[in-house]
C-alpha cells in the first residue's frame, strides 16, 4: 500500500512538471517578433512591393488601345474650285483605330524606380522592426516583475511557516499557563494578514502574466516559471534604428537616381491600324482601311535647373537623417550612462541589505529567546520579525531593480 502511495505521488509530481510551462525572456522576445500584430506588415510591405514591381515591370510591355470616334463638323477643308471626279468632303466623319506603342528606351527609369520600390520596402521593414525592438523594455519590466512577485510569495511562504512553527510553540506554552491567550491570538492575527498578503500577490502576478502575454500575443499559463535572464553587460551591440537610418540614406540615393535618369532621351515604337470616313486621303470621301508605322523621341534637354534643385533638396534630406542618426546616438548614450550610475548604486545598497539582514536576523534570534522566557510580548517578537522580513523584501526589490537595470542595459545596447 506504501509503495502504491509512493507511485501515486511521483506521477502526480510527473504530470506537475510536465504542465508547468518554461519561458525564458529570449523566447518572450521572438514571441513578440512573431505574433505583434505590427509584426505582420513585414510580409505585407513584401507583398505591396512586389504588386508594386509588377506593375512598373508592364510598362515594357507593348500598350494597346482601341479608339472610335464619329464627329459632326460646322465646316470642312475644300478645293476653291470644283474637280471633276473629287467630291466635297463630309462634315460628319467616322474612325476606329488600332494604336500600339512599344516603349524601347527610357534611359532605365524602369529599374531605378524598382530599385527605389525595394528600398522603400527595406526602409519600413526596418521601421517595423524597431518598433517591434521598442517592445523589449516593456517586456523586460513585466518579465522582471513576475520575477518579483515570485520572490516575494517565496518570502511570504518563508514568514508562514515560522509563524505556523511558533503558534505551536506558544499553543503549548498557553495550555502549561508559561503564556497568554494573548499571545496566540497575536500570532493568528498576524497569519490572516500573511494570507491576505499571499492572495494580493497571486492577483498581481497573475495581472503581470496577462501583460507579458498581451506583449507577447501568446497565451502564458498561471503556473508558468520564468528563467532568471543572463545579466552580463556586454560591450558591443547594434540597435535597429542604426540600420534603419542607413537604409533612409539608401532610398534617398535611389530617388537621386530617378531624377538623374529623368532627363534622359525615351524612344518608343508605334504603329496604328484604323478603318474610317475618311481614311488619310483626305480626298477621298468615302470608308476606307488606312495603317501607319514610326518612332518617336523625346527628349527634354533643359529642364531650367529642376533636376538640380530636387538634387539639392534630397542631399538635404540626407543631411536630415544624418542629425536623426547623432541626435539617437546622443540620447542612447545618455540612457546609459544613466543606468551605469543606477547600476552602481543598487549593488552598493544591496550590499547594505545583506548588512541590514544579518543584523535583523540576530534581533530576532534574540527575541524569540526573549519571548519563550517570557520577557516580551509575542508582539513585539512579531515586530522584529516584520521587520527583518520587510529587509529581506527589500533586498530582493533591489536586486529585481538591478537585475531590470542589467536588463535594460542590454537592450539599449542593443546587445540582444
Amino acid at each position: 500500500m506504501k509503495n502504491n502511495l509512493v507511485t501515486i505521488l511521483l506521477l502526480i509530481l510527473t504530470i506537475s512538471s510536465y504542465a508547468q510551462q518554461k519561458l525564458t525572456i529570449e523566447e518572450c522576445y521572438a514571441f513578440a517578433e512573431k505574433n505583434y500584430p505590427i509584426a505582420k506588415q513585414t510580409n505585407f510591405l513584401q507583398q505591396k512591393t512586389s504588386f508594386e514591381i509588377d506593375a512598373l515591370n508592364k510598362a515594357k510591355l507593348p500598350k494597346i488601345d482601341i479608339n472610335a470616334q464619329a464627329t459632326y463638323q460646322s465646316d470642312v477643308i475644300g478645293l476653291p474650285t470644283s474637280l471633276p471626279g473629287v467630291e466635297p468632303i463630309n462634315k460628319d466623319q467616322y474612325r476606329a483605330t488600332l494604336d500600339v506603342n512599344q516603349l524601347l528606351y527610357n534611359g532605365g527609369m524602369i529599374n531605378a524606380n524598382t530599385k527605389l520600390k525595394e528600398a522603400q520596402m527595406l526602409t519600413q521593414q526596418q521601421l517595423v522592426a524597431v518598433n517591434l525592438y521598442q517592445l523589449k523594455s516593456r517586456i523586460n519590466y513585466s518579465y522582471m516583475m513576475i520575477l518579483l512577485w515570485q520572490d516575494q510569495r517565496e518570502l511570504l511562504l518563508a514568514k508562514q511557516s515560522t509563524i505556523h512553527s511558533k503558534i505551536k510553540e506558544v499553543k503549548s506554552g498557553v495550555k502549561n499557563g508559561a503564556m497568554l491567550p494573548s499571545s496566540e491570538q497575536v500570532l493568528e492575527a498576524e497569519l490572516l494578514k500573511l494570507e491576505q498578503a499571499l492572495t494580493e500577490n497571486t492577483f498581481q502576478r497573475i495581472k503581470e502574466l496577462q501583460n507579458l502575454a498581451g506583449l507577447t500575443s501568446t497565451t502564458i499559463k498561471e503556473n508558468s516559471v520564468l528563467e532568471r535572464p543572463s545579466t552580463t553587460l556586454e560591450t558591443n551591440g547594434v540597435r535597429p534604428e542604426m540600420k534603419f537610418f542607413e537604409l533612409q540614406q539608401d532610398q534617398i540615393e535611389a530617388s537621386k537616381n530617378i531624377i538623374s535618369k529623368s532627363n534622359l532621351p525615351k524612344l518608343n515604337a508605334f504603329g496604328q491600324a484604323g478603318y474610317g470616313n475618311p481614311g488619310l486621303n483626305m480626298l477621298n470621301n468615302s470608308f476606307d482601311d488606312f495603317y501607319m508605322v514610326g518612332l518617336k523621341l523625346n527628349w527634354n534637354v533643359f529642364d531650367w535647373n529642376k533636376s538640380k534643385s530636387e538634387k539639392q533638396a534630397l542631399d538635404i534630406a540626407k543631411e536630415i537623417v544624418t542629425t536623426e542618426k547623432e541626435t539617437f546616438e546622443t540620447n542612447n548614450q545618455m540612457q546609459l550612462n544613466e543606468l551605469k550610475s543606477e547600476i552602481s548604486k543598487l549593488e552598493t545598497i544591496i550590499k547594505t541589505d545583506s548588512q541590514i539582514i544579518l543584523l535583523r536576523d540576530k534581533v530576532v534570534q534574540s527575541s524569540d529567546s526573549q519571548m519563550r522566557n517570557g520577557v516580551i510580548t509575542t508582539s513585539e517578537y512579531v515586530t522584529e520579525l516584520n521587520q527583518l522580513f520587510d529587509a529581506k523584501t527589500n533586498q530582493k526589490v533591489h536586486q529585481t531593480q538591478l537585475e531590470l537595470a542589467k536588463i535594460n542595459y542590454q537592450t539599449i545596447k542593443g546587445t540582444h
